[in-house]
């Protein structure tokens, strides 16, 4: 499918410290999708290849700038399944910083989009538990758009969900389909994860496709609620993964989409800028 028309996969994964664990996980995801649902674009959760809550260790695995093995790993998968795959996100190294950034590759493997986390997750959860996603990596600050196979994907990261204003300008940039890798954590993600993404949708009647890591890490330290979703630019949720590891996918229809955009053209009343 292209142009109008693209199948999208969304993979919900259990993620641990281990990398080469990781990548053979997201191999068996790829290679089950090629034989079945033939899927034009692949997208994985946020930090699929290595997660950890320690700073230290996730700097140890960064990988600079799309040079490392989870990014040779799933450069090679797209080149050898000849599919876009969205890497979800991993930690990069650039000029000494480090960033949690999201990488798209193309059906011959090479890196067409990066985006790189604005918002940071600096938080107290509701059992006290204080995270400090600024403690980690550095602020990303360009709205980040690629087009792949003909159709326009706007790109965000978890904890990005909760700003209305990226996705926004997104919609302005000419965004059809919105990525949302994400770890979400339970405790929040049980009352808000659902309806923050019905929202995205409905505001920029886009499309949202949202892959989340579910179960634990971190020996049960830290734990991710899961739920993968796809909604299409109604606000209906189309596919919804399970409380375990699988894939969901969607059909991407643009002229649905336009259908939605010229009925309601929510778009053309924007009165604050």
């Amino acid at each position: 499918m292209t142009g109008s028309a693209m199948r999208v996969a969304a993979v919900q994964i259990n993620s641990q410290p281990d990398v080469a664990a990781n990548l053979d996980k997201m191999a068996q995801q790829v290679e089950q999708l090629m034989a079945g649902a033939r899927p034009d674009l692949i997208v994985f959760p946020e930090y699929s290849s290595y997660i950890s809550s320690s700073a230290d260790l996730l700097r140890a695995r960064a990988e600079a700038e799309g040079v490392g093995p989870a990014c040779a790993w799933i450069s090679s998968l797209a080149r050898r399944h000849a599919v876009n795959i969205h890497l979800g996100s991993l930690m990069e190294k650039a000029e000494g910083r480090f960033y949690n950034c999201s990488l798209v590759f193309d059906r011959s493997g090479a890196i067409i989009g990066r985006y790189r986390k604005m918002h940071r997750f600096d938080v107290t959860l509701p059992d006290g538990t204080q995270i400090l996603e600024s403690e980690m990596v550095e602020r990303g600050d360009e709205v980040v758009t690629v087009d792949i196979d003909g159709i326009r994907f706007g790109l965000a990261i978890c904890y990005d969900l909760r700003f209305g204003e990226l996705f926004r300008a997104l919609e302005r940039k000419g965004a059809q389909v919105l990525l949302i890798p994400s770890a979400f954590a339970q405790q929040t993600g049980i009352d808000h994860w659902e309806v923050l993404l019905r929202a995205r949708a409905i505001e920029t009647q886009c499309y949202v496709v949202a892959p989340a890591q579910i179960g634990s890490y971190d020996q049960g330290t830290r734990t991710s609620f899961g739920h993968t979703m796809a909604i299409d630019p109604w606000g209906v949720v189309v596919a919804q993964a399970g409380n375990r590891e699988g894939a969901i996918t969607v059909d991407i229809d643009t002229h649905r989409l336009a259908a939605i955009r010229a009925m309601l053209p929510v778009g053309k009343h924007h009165v604050l800028k």
